[in-house]
C-alpha cells in the first residue's frame, strides 16, 4: 500500500502485523512500511523467508486439492487464514466441487476487511472473527454451525498458526480441543516453524537466531522440534509421506522451486481421524 492510501477502520498501520508481513513475503500488496521493515529484519537472518512463504501457499494448494479430490472432503475450517492472496482455499476446493463450503477464521482487522470483500457474494464461503486461543468460541460460532455440518468430515487447516502461540498458551490443548470436535474421517493439516535440532544442527542454530528476531519484532514465533509438532496431531493417522519439509509433501510440478535453504525451517503434514 502507498502512503496516501486510506487505512481500513480498526487497522493499526504503526505496528507490524504477522498477516501483513506474510503477505509481503508471498508478493502481496496489502502491507505497510512497518510490515516491510519487520520483514527486512527477518530476511537479514533468514534470507530465504520469502521462498518459505511461497512454499506455504503451494502446500496449502496441494493439501486442499488432495482432501477435496482424493478424500472427498467438502467442507473446510481454516483458522488463522491470513490475508487473501493468490489461490485461496475456497478457490482450490471449488475447482473440485463448486458446492464445497469454507469458513475462514482470523482476528486481524485487515484480514477481515479484505476477506469480507472477497467473499461478499460467494455464498458457499465466509469469514468470521475468531482467535485460535479460544477454540470453543470458534466451534460454537453460529456462522460456523450454519456453514459446516459436523456430522460429516471436515478439513481443519492450522497452517502457520500454532507456531505463533507461546508455550504458556498451551497450543497442545488448543489442538486437542479442535481435534475432539471433528467427526471420523476428518483431516487436520498443519504447517509449523521447525527446529531440526540434531537432524540438521547448522540449520537449528540459524533458526534460533530467527526466533529471537521474530519475537523482537512480531510478538511471538516458536520453532519447535519434530516430536512437538507431531504431538499436535494426537491419535490422528498421518497420511503419507508424514510430517516432512513442505516441498516433500506430495510434490507436483509447482514444487520444484519452492524451497532452497528454507527447506529445513518449516514442516507440514496431514492426518486423518480414524
Amino acid at each position: 500500500m502507498t502512503a496516501d492510501e486510506p487505512v481500513p477502520p480498526g487497522v493499526d498501520a504503526t505496528t507490524p502485523s504477522i498477516a501483513r508481513v506474510y503477505d509481503f513475503m508471498v508478493g502481496g500488496k496489502d502491507n505497510f512500511a512497518i510490515d516491510r521493515m519487520a520483514a527486512q529484519r527477518a530476511l537479514e537472518i533468514m534470507p530465504d523467508a520469502q521462498e518459505a512463504g511461497r512454499a506455504c501457499r503451494a502446500f496449502l494448494r496441494r493439501v486442499v486439492r488432495y482432501l477435496a479430490a482424493e478424500q472427498g472432503i467438502r467442507q473446510f475450517l481454516d483458522i488463522g487464514s491470513g490475508l487473501p492472496t493468490r489461490t485461496n482455499v475456497h478457490q482450490v476446493a471449488h475447482d473440485v466441487d463448486p458446492a464445497a463450503r469454507v469458513v475462514y477464521v482470523d482476528n486481524d482487522p485487515m484480514v477481515l476487511v479484505h476477506g469480507r470483500a472477497l467473499l461478499a457474494e460467494a455464498g458457499t464461503s465466509t469469514i468470521i472473527e475468531g482467535d485460535v486461543r479460544e477454540p470453543g468460541k470458534i466451534l460454537e460460532h453460529p456462522v460456523v454451525r450454519e456453514y459446516l455440518d459436523f456430522s460429516q468430515p471436515v478439513g481443519l487447516l492450522l497452517l502457520s498458526i500454532l507456531h505463533h502461540l507461546h508455550d504458556s498458551e498451551d497450543p497442545g490443548r488448543i489442538a486437542a480441543s479442535l481435534r475432539d470436535a471433528l467427526p471420523a474421517g476428518s483431516h487436520l493439516a498443519i504447517i509449523h516453524f521447525w527446529d531440526p535440532a540434531g537432524e540438521h544442527p547448522e540449520v537449528s542454530a540459524k533458526v534460533r537466531d530467527a526466533e529471537r528476531v521474530f519475537n523482537e519484532t512480531l510478538g511471538t514465533g516458536r520453532w519447535r522440534r519434530r516430536d512437538e509438532v507431531e504431538a499436535y496431531f494426537g491419535d490422528f493417522e498421518l497420511v503419507e509421506p508424514g510430517l516432512v519439509p513442505l516441498a516433500e509433501w506430495r510434490p507436483g510440478a509447482e514444487a520444484e522451486a519452492e524451497q532452497k535453504d528454507s527447506y529445513y525451517t518449516m514442516i507440514g503434514g496431514v492426518a486423518r481421524k480414524p
